[in-house]
Parts: C-alpha cells; structure tokens; sequence
C-alpha cells in the first residue's frame, strides 16, 4: 500500500517561504510523475507544480509559476515545493500524488490514495 506523508506546513506572513515535503513509501518514485496539489477553503483541490518521472519536464500553474519549484529526490523516495513570494491566496492544504501525465491542464488522473496534507497559511 502506498503512503503519502506530506510536511513542511506552517504559518508565514506575505512575502516569505516555506519548503514542502511529501514523502512516499511503498512505490519506486523514480518511475512516477508526481505532483502538487492545494485545496483552499470553499475551494476545490487544484494541480499546481508536476515533475516528470524522467525529470525532464517541470510544469507550473500560471499562478505559482516563477514563486514555486518542485524537486524531487528519488534515493529518499521524496518530492519537495520550494515556496517564495508567498502571497495570502496560497493559503491552502498542500498535497502530493503521483499523476499520469505532465499538463497542468486538463489535470491528470491521480493514482494513490490522499494524504493528510499539509496546512500552509500566508497572512498579509
């Protein structure tokens, strides 16, 4: 069964950063595209960053894009968001997935169950 564990949440005013982590287990992270998703209150969960299996594509929605950098470390069975310029409306629970394709839109299918996520709140 895979897991997801995401952390790296927190509080931080407007401007400031934050490093996210999702740490997986029970899947070879080398051989899946991953990637982050937020879910604002009210607000339905979004695809925001992937990174291909292969590493050689990197997408971004347009309103993380330039702000947010998606790594990953495959020997630690790891992905990771680097956060900068952090700006109210990121506020939202972050997630992780493995996904089945590289376009931010339309949004891929996921594959494993959820996480608990990690609460990411950005006050003004």
């Amino acid at each position: 069964q895979v897991q997801l564990v995401e952390s790296g949440g927190g509080s931080v005013q407007a401007g400031g950063s934050l490093k996210l982590s999702c740490a997986t287990s029970g899947t070879d992270l080398s051989l899946n595209h991953m990637g982050w998703y937020r879910q604002a209150p009210g607000k339905q969960r979004e695809l925001i960053a992937v990174f291909s299996s292969g590493g050689t594509v990197t997408s971004y929605a347009d309103s993380v894009k330039g702000r947010f950098t998606m790594s990953r470390d495959n020997a630690k069975n790891t992905v990771y968001l680097q956060m900068n310029r952090l700006r109210p409306e990121d506020t939202a629970v972050y997630y992780c997935n493995e996904v089945r394709g590289v376009n931010i839109t339309p949004p891929p299918p996921v594959k494993w169950t959820w996480g608990q996520g990690t609460q990411v709140i950005v006050s003004s």
